[in-house]
């Protein structure tokens, strides 16, 4: 079968990855061509545009590259016309693929959506043209399957990829993990600021603000694969970090605590056992313009798949230095750490265990025969 896949960030590339992998083992005549990243280029098949391309965050920042926005758009319909797959498939990147769902529809592709939309969060009407123009939604958290129940469309549950990612891979030795990065015996503060440049911009300054007051830690940057150590470089300038750059996971399987950008990192932070601070601020327009249409309680995955504030976020105005440290204080008091892992093993039981990839693989492939 020829499978032609459409993600658009760092989480959409590992997911998309593997469900590649997945896919090949149902269908051993799997051709794939895809928009992603390196780790679904690692899989095989043919990669059309890098997510590094499209990188935008926000309000703001999506209107002023429109017009770069409009050309991808264009192209891929006519990508996509050209291969002329048997199955299109669609990883969460609402902005972009909603719209190539709608042409496809039309131009009678079979579509499937892998990690739904947020319409969950915000403009719950796009639900109808979800159901309009998608053949068949995977989604990886209970709530949502609940969410799109209330609206007669029936969705399939496969649990959360994460679940399988952490679980295969390789165990890190902490000892040679510390020795390789130059890191002492002091216990570990992981830093996430993001994958983006404008997460990046926003957050990291406010972070690394208060590792002074902290000289019985390190604390330790996580580098994210989007972007090169240069960019790091000009909001560390003299500051006492360490900076590690694709080894998100190795960092966390050894830290005692992190500060973290909102987004699929709190999630894999929480599967990791770490205690953790949740950060986020936006541009002032984006802000601004998302607290009006986005009805959630939580913006962290942690928070809202449990219903109940089990992490704290810092959110825009919030995300201060002296909030930062108060926040982080609380987090490496033994009592409160306790209290952390048993919310945490709770929220993995949420999560209905591994095989996400698998199970939305084999749906997929059964759906084509």
């Amino acid at each position: 079968m020829k499978y032609y896949i459409i993600a658009g960030e760092a989480s959409g590339d590992l997911h998309g990855a593997n469900l590649m992998k997945a896919l090949q083992e149902v269908d051993t005549n799997a051709n794939f061509r895809f928009w992603g990243g390196d780790l679904m280029q690692n899989v095989g098949g043919t990669l059309v545009s890098h997510y590094k391309e499209r990188a935008f965050m926000g309000f703001a920042e999506v209107i002023t590259n429109l017009s770069k926005i409009l050309k991808a758009i264009s192209f891929c319909k006519s990508d996509i016309a050209t291969y002329n797959p048997d199955v299109i498939i669609f990883i969460d990147n609402s902005g972009f693929n909603l719209r190539i769902a709608k042409w496809a529809k039309q131009n009678h592709y079979r579509t499937n959506y892998y990690i739904s939309p947020q319409v969950w969060a915000s403009r719950a009407s796009r639900v109808n043209k979800i159901k309009r123009d998608i053949d068949n939604m995977y989604v990886i958290l209970p709530f949502v399957k609940s969410f799109y129940d209330r609206y007669n469309y029936d969705v399939t549950f496969v649990g959360h990829p994460l679940i399988d990612a952490i679980a295969d891979r390789n165990q890190v030795d902490e000892f040679v993990f510390r020795k390789e990065h130059n890191l002492n015996d002091k216990p570990i503060i992981a830093i996430l600021p993001g994958s983006r440049k404008q997460e990046i911009k926003k957050m990291l300054t406010v972070m690394l603000s208060i590792i002074n007051d902290y000289p019985d830690y390190q604390f330790v940057i996580a580098g994210a694969p989007s972007q090169d150590f240069e960019y790091y470089q000009q909001f560390i300038k003299n500051t006492e970090v360490h900076f590690i750059a694709n080894k998100t996971y190795d960092l966390l399987s050894v830290s005692y605590a992190a500060l973290v950008t909102s987004g699929t990192a709190t999630l894999e932070t929480a599967l990791f056992k770490v205690p953790q601070v949740v950060c986020y601020k936006g541009s002032w327009l984006s802000y601004q313009i998302g607290k009006r249409i986005i009805t959630l309680k939580y913006i962290s995955l942690v928070n809202l798949i449990m219903d109940k504030p089990v992490v704290k976020e810092l959110i825009q105005d919030e995300f201060t230095s002296k909030n930062l440290k108060k926040e982080l204080n609380l987090i490496l008091d033994p009592y409160e750490r306790t209290k952390f892992f048993i919310n945490y093993y709770d929220l993995e039981k949420k999560l209905g265990g591994k095989g996400a990839s698998k199970k939305t693989a084999e749906h997929i492939y059964k759906a084509l025969n």
